[in-house]
This record gives C-alpha cells, sequence and structure tokens, in this order.
C-alpha cells in the first residue's frame, strides 16, 4: 500500500486548482482589460456594435481626456498655421482645435492629496490608538472597541446631510482639509481594529527588555513595535487607501470644484458634440487606476504577510 500525505494535493488536484485559478484571473482582468483597450479607440471604434477587438490604436482619447476643444470647419482650419505638436494633429484629424487644458489634472491631484493624506492620517492615529488599547488598561475598552467598530457598519452616506450642514458652517466645504478629515474620521475605525490585532501578535517581552536597557516607552514603541507592525501597517495602508481613493457619495456632496476628486469628474466627460467621450472616460479610469495599483505592487510582500498574519498560532 503506498502512503499519501492527508495534506499535501495531489497532482490532479493541482491541476484543476491551477485551471481555475486561471480562468478567476481571466475574468476579472478581462473588464480591465477592455477598459485600457477602449482608451486608445477612436470615439467610432469605442461605440462600434459588434465590439471591435482589432482596432488602429490612437491616442485620442487621452488627448481628449487633457484638453478643452472647440470645433472648427475646414475653411477656419485652413487660415491656421500647421500643428506643430502631435496632440495638436489628432484634435485637427477630428475637426477640432485645443483651447486649453482640461480639469482632469487637478482632480487628479486632488485624489492625490485628499487619498494620500487621509490615509497617512488613519495610518498615524490608528498606531497610536491601537498600541493604546493593546497594552493599557483602558476603561471600559470592550465597549470603546466595539463603539469604534459600529461607526464602521453604518453606511458612510446615512450621515451625509448631518456632514454636509457641519461642514458648511465650519467652512470646510470644497475644501482638501476638509475631506481629508472626513476620510480619516471614516477610516480610523477600520484602522484601530486591524492594527491592534496585529500589535497583539507582538510579545510584550520585547519591550520590557527595551525599558530595561533604558528606553522610553515612546522610544520603545518606535524602535521595538513599529518595524513588527510593519506588515500590519502596510496592508492596513492599502485598505484605507482603496476607500479614500475610490469614495464617490461625499465627493459629489461636498466637493464642487477646488477639491473634487477624479471620481465624481469622470462620469462627466462629453465630447463637444455633448454624447459621452467614451475612449476619454476610459483613459481616465486607466490612469485613475495606476497609484492604486503602484502602491499595492510596492506593498505586495507586506500585504500578503499581513492578510495571514496570526491566522496559524502555535
Amino acid at each position: 500500500m503506498s502512503a499519501h500525505s492527508v495534506t499535501a494535493a495531489s497532482r490532479k488536484a493541482k491541476w484543476v486548482a491551477g485551471i481555475l485559478v486561471v480562468l478567476y484571473a481571466v475574468l476579472t482582468l478581462l473588464p480591465l482589460l477592455w477598459i485600457i483597450s477602449t482608451s486608445f479607440k477612436s470615439g467610432p471604434d469605442s461605440i462600434s456594435y459588434p465590439p471591435k477587438v482589432f482596432f488602429q490604436p490612437t491616442l485620442e482619447g487621452y488627448v481628449n481626456l487633457f484638453t478643452t476643444q472647440a470645433r472648427a470647419s475646414a475653411e477656419d482650419l485652413a487660415t491656421l498655421t500647421p500643428p506643430e505638436a502631435w496632440y495638436d494633429e489628432i484634435a485637427w484629424a477630428d475637426g477640432m482645435i485645443i483651447v486649453g487644458p482640461s480639469r482632469f489634472g487637478q482632480r487628479f491631484l486632488n485624489s492625490v492629496i485628499i487619498g494620500f493624506g487621509s490615509t497617512f492620517l488613519s495610518i498615524v492615529l490608528g498606531t497610536l490608538s491601537a498600541y493604546a488599547f493593546s497594552r493599557f488598561r483602558v476603561p471600559l475598552r470592550d465597549d470603546l472597541l466595539f463603539f469604534i467598530l459600529s461607526t464602521r457598519m453604518m453606511p458612510p452616506i446615512v450621515v451625509a446631510i448631518p456632514i454636509f450642514l457641519m461642514f458648511r458652517s465650519l467652512g470646510l466645504s470644497d475644501t482638501h482639509a476638509g475631506m481629508i478629515l472626513l476620510y480619516t474620521a471614516v477610516n480610523l475605525s477600520l484602522a484601530v481594529w486591524l492594527l491592534k490585532g496585529f500589535i497583539d501578535e507582538i510579545p510584550r517581552d520585547y519591550e520590557e527588555a527595551a525599558l530595561i536597557d533604558g528606553y522610553t516607552r515612546f522610544q520603545a514603541f518606535v524602535k521595538v513595535v513599529l518595524p513588527q507592525a510593519a506588515t500590519g501597517i502596510a496592508s492596513t495602508a492599502i485598505f484605507c487607501l482603496i476607500f479614500a481613493w475610490n469614495e464617490y457619495a461625499f465627493a459629489v456632496l461636498l466637493t464642487s470644484g477646488n477639491a473634487q476628486t477624479a471620481p465624481p469628474f469622470i462620469p462627466t466627460i462629453l465630447s463637444v458634440g455633448g454624447g459621452i467621450d467614451w475612449p476619454a472616460v476610459a483613459a481616465a479610469a486607466t490612469l485613475f487606476l495606476l497609484p492604486v495599483v503602484v502602491f499595492t505592487i510596492l506593498l505586495r510582500k507586506h500585504l500578503l504577510r499581513g492578510i495571514t498574519f496570526g491566522a496559524v498560532r502555535r
């Protein structure tokens, strides 16, 4: 009788699992690949039926996204000097002239400032709070933790009207500071709960040894706890950034121009004729994906470790 492991998967099971993983990856990535490909299509190709898989790539969508254009007749174009820049040539080919930059660049910058700013504050405040709950005797600790978690259970849009009135009274409407504070408040509960679990797994003996060596409590926290909690901090930062980066409802209600982020701006991208400029929308969605993808790739090792941290106890 041949012995076999009850935990190791058979070769057939590995093949089946591999095929399922590949199929899942294809189904997951297909919409993203379609969006990316649409960003390189012309206007007619983007709305053709049946949809075109093979097409002549163009940067028309990206040019339309970053510029404001006006329609010009053939006679008007003939009176102008020939275009020198490649983006002017693309606009001229569609009978358009570029009159200035669009607002997408500013909206994208607002997303970067608000998204990463609120993530940074959430991690700093969440780490300090989680450390306090994990290491000190806090009165009514369990009740406080449940209260903190309960704020995450409530859909944020439920409190949209009170927050709108409060922001208007405090002068925080359509400001970067107001949106950063709001997203920090929403993300803080998630950060505290996740980080407390990671800090609980760090043995107290390390800190006690540092205190005996003459470190202060804060020095022990910075030099002993933080390096070991790096995996938890990285994974928590990704989750906080994803929420702040994709948030739509508050951005629509509380911003209109100065601090408006990309999510409420992208659906409003229109062509000169008044219809939706699908290549430009796809180009905006493609560029909007990049910061989170890059941030996640940079922290991918910590993310995998952070998700599985504490899952198996010895």
